[in-house]
């Protein structure tokens, strides 16, 4: 299989990503089609690396997964807080957190 063919998956997958965030209000949707986002440029990164022979792709997809998993730990408090301050994980309740 062709590295071209990973970049248009990769473009594919972005793309669904990209839908689900612009659409959907529920903040933990919203999440999962950010990591989407995130592992479709994962697996841009890691084409490129393979198309052009060296891991520098490869490690930075290494760091955008570390960064995702502390995205992840971070936003999933934020939502378990405003689930319990209005029961619902709405996007739209969030503007209401402020002080």
């Amino acid at each position: 299989m062709s590295p071209v063919n990973y970049v248009y998956l990769a473009a594919l997958l972005f793309t669904i990503g990209a839908a689900g965030v612009l659409i959907r209000r529920n903040a933990i949707v919203v999440f999962m089609c950010i990591e989407l986002m995130l592992n479709a440029a994962n697996l841009t990164l890691i084409a490129f690396s393979r198309i052009h022979g060296n891991l520098d792709g490869q490690i930075m997809a290494f760091f955008v997964m570390v960064v995702a998993a502390a995205e992840v730990v971070v936003g999933l408090a934020i939502i378990v807080m405003m689930y319990r301050s209005r029961h619902s994980a709405s996007v739209d309740d969030a503007s209401l957190m402020k002080l």
